[in-house]
């Protein structure tokens, strides 16, 4: 199959003109919480004063926004360019600002209504799937349907909220996280954006039947892991099979960190993971 790079906007919009004007609103609210971010740049906090006082996001690296389907892992999607370095530090101070992190806490959880920063990140993940460029490449078993993918399908998409909970960690180096499939308790699509020190997450079949239909053999018995190199900036979104039937893992041990034959240099790292809470039943 050859290489395919469509825009997801004009098929993500005309399967779901009935979000169009709650997709407006969402971009009017984000304007008004630019305005509300701005004005609360008041703390204690030791972020840089400029940081602390400008938007989430300054309207760079648009044109640079260009979508991977990441080969050998149905529904998993790499922005490498998502947030230029400016924006990467301006989300760093917001996190900063939180007090979240200390020596004895490298995680928190946030559930329902999500912090004002967290809230336009949530926005800019939605606007970049809507508006970046679409490269599909070459995946073995990829059909027709698969060309006029999306990074996320449109009923996730245009849910509302598209995220109502996230997690933030701060990483020191040789600090990963075990091979896990995130619970039950959260829907279908997950987006995880990088900050600081670049890393390899590496994807493995979370059972076996699904290892023999979804990866590539080297020999009797034996199957490879998929590595995606994380940069600092980058997003990744896991939807369908990459978010209910592939275990991530980021193994930062020394001598574990391998891209291209060489070994990462690592530092601190910090991450943001959204996801959405499921329905309760009741």
């Amino acid at each position: 199959m050859q290489d395919t790079t469509v825009r997801c906007d004009a098929v993500t919009m005309a399967a779901a003109e009935p979000a169009a004007a709650s997709y407006d609103d969402e971009l009017r609210r984000r304007e008004a919480l630019r305005e509300a971010f701005g004005d609360s740049s008041e703390s204690d906090s030791d972020a840089p004063r400029e940081a602390a006082s400008s938007p989430l996001v300054g309207g760079a690296g648009r044109e640079r926004w260009r979508w991977e389907a990441v080969p050998g892992v149905r529904g998993l999607w790499l922005c490498a360019d998502f947030l230029p370095s400016d924006d990467q530090l301006r989300l760093l101070a917001a996190i900063q600002r939180e007090g979240w992190f200390s020596d004895a806490s490298n995680q928190a959880m946030r559930f329902g209504d999500l912090p004002p920063w967290a809230v336009e990140l949530s926005a800019l993940v939605r606007e970049c799937i809507c508006i970046g460029d679409v490269d599909v490449g070459i995946s073995p078993g990829w059909t027709k349907e698969d060309e006029d993918a999306c990074p996320l399908p449109s009923d996730l998409l245009w849910r509302e909220p598209l995220f109502d909970q996230l997690i933030a960690n701060r990483y020191k180096p040789g600090e990963g996280i075990c091979a896990h499939v995130d619970l039950m308790r959260f829907d279908d699509g997950i987006a995880i954006v990088s900050l600081e020190s670049a890393c390899v997450m590496s994807f493995s079949p979370e059972c076996a039947a699904h290892d023999t239909q979804n990866t590539q053999k080297h020999g009797e018995g034996e199957s490879t892991n998929v590595p995606v190199y994380l940069n600092p900036g980058s997003l990744v979104v896991l939807s369908g099979d990459a978010r209910y039937h592939w275990k991530h893992e980021i193994n930062r041990k020394p001598g574990a960190q391998l891209w291209n034959g060489r070994e990462l240099e690592q530092h601190r790292r910090t991450s943001v993971t959204l996801r959405k809470l499921k329905a309760s039943p009741n």
